[in-house]
């Protein structure tokens, strides 16, 4: 192989594809055959011995720019679970563990905590009256006595009003949870009707819990869909708190930390490739780019462009069964940069540096004629001019 050859590199890490500065590198190379060995363009003399080097056709085709950053495979950022059962935390999962809509959580003076979905956060308990039976509480409790502290509460007298629905796009939520569960018996709408009722009787039944027809506000919490637990910053035994446990998706995604200078091709929907530690390659897709630019360690508040800042690219694998067992470690992504289709395209290693300036290819009968170069990409580079065409052979000297 050629040092006109060798010289051109292939992608790397963290580096662009362009083959620019190694393009220039390998014309400088090949100067000195085109200016000693043909006198800077001047055909060769009839005796004149030919020229060794492999010949090969000008092709047109679709020249690519391809660049690769360094990712991190894992499960994306962990959130605070927002619990808002009060107590002392009797039981947590253990990291990692996977939870479904109607799985435990953790539990809370021995209560299970479940997960159900939807956008909603829990705000207020859910019953017949449940918002009444709160405005009593408050005003007993301000004069010592509370029904949670153990007290039955007394019967309602003869003659009063029927109970009072709820109502509210929480209501909703929570009964269409309940009728994904299994449940029945009621209309998935804006009202807690005693059908309601009866079906969180039969839920509660089913967790071992007192059959009341109320949902407690810290009886359940709203995620987006099924869960994985992360760290875990209590323990039992401690009090919970809203820091207690944390949890993440459990769709592994990538995050790369892209230049903010060099951030173009981090459009979200656009697709590149995941090189994943054992070779394998596999689809992704930009989900989502930050909007916040993270100074480098170290860099001292600099603000300059190409100072090292980054913004994160969460990138996700629609296929997770291509991922195979692997849950986290270090990656590579790469992504299309620039394109240029349908063009004449050689191999770098057969541009040659005229004498009169310029680069040029060497005809099979040893003419050199003078071409424009386009882009760089994978070792081709796209050329054009008056004399270039499709199919014509061009020599790749030794």
């Amino acid at each position: 192989m050629s040092e006109a050859e060798t010289s051109v590199p292939r992608v790397r890490r963290g580096r662009r594809a362009v083959l620019i500065g190694a393009a220039v590198a390998v014309v400088g190379a090949v100067a000195v055959v085109g200016t000693l060995g043909l006198g800077g363009g001047e055909g060769r003399a009839p005796d004149a011995p030919p020229r060794a080097g492999s010949l090969v056709p000008v092709t047109r085709a679709t020249l690519t720019e391809r660049t690769t950053v360094d990712g991190t495979l894992g499960f994306g950022a962990e959130f605070s679970l927002p619990v808002k059962a009060t107590g002392t935390v009797t039981w947590l999962p253990g990291r990692g563990t996977r939870v479904e809509r109607g799985g435990t959580l953790l539990r809370v003076d021995d209560r299970p905590v479940v997960l159900m979905y939807g956008s909603l956060p829990m705000y207020r308990d859910l019953g017949m009256n449940a918002e009444k039976e709160e405005e009593e509480e408050d005003g007993r409790e301000e004069q010592g006595v509370s029904e949670r502290g153990g007290k039955e509460r007394a019967p309602e007298p003869a003659g009063a009003p029927a109970p009072r629905e709820l109502r509210g796009a929480d209501v909703r939520q929570f009964e269409a949870n309940l009728s994904a569960l299994g449940y029945s018996g009621f209309t998935v709408d804006e009202r807690f009707t005693e059908g309601t009722a009866a079906a969180v009787e039969r839920w509660q039944k089913s967790l071992g819990l007192e059959q009341t027809g109320t949902v407690g506000v810290g009886d359940v919490v709203y995620a987006a869909g099924r869960v994985r637990i992360g760290r875990a910053g209590g323990r039992p035994g401690s009090a919970v708190g809203e820091n207690t446990l944390a949890y993440s998706g459990t769709a592994r995604k990538v995050v790369v930390d892209a230049s903010a200078a060099d951030a173009a091709w981090a459009v979200r929907g656009a697709a590149v490739t995941v090189e994943l530690p054992d070779g394998k390659a596999v689809k992704g897709e930009v989900a989502s780019v930050g909007k916040e630019a993270s100074a480098p360690e170290g860099g001292g508040g600099e603000r300059a462009a190409g100072s090292g800042a980054t913004v994160p690219v969460t990138i996700t694998v629609r296929d997770q069964k291509a991922l195979g067992r692997l849950e986290s470690g270090p990656v590579t992504v790469e992504y299309v940069g620039r394109e240029a289709r349908d063009v004449l395209s050689v191999p770098v290693s057969a541009l040659v540096a005229l004498a009169e300036g310029g680069h040029g290819l060497e005809t099979a009968d040893g003419r050199f004629v003078a071409v424009r170069t386009g882009l760089f990409a994978d070792g081709d580079v796209e050329v054009g001019g008056p004399a270039v065409h499709e199919g014509m052979k061009v020599r790749i000297p030794e």
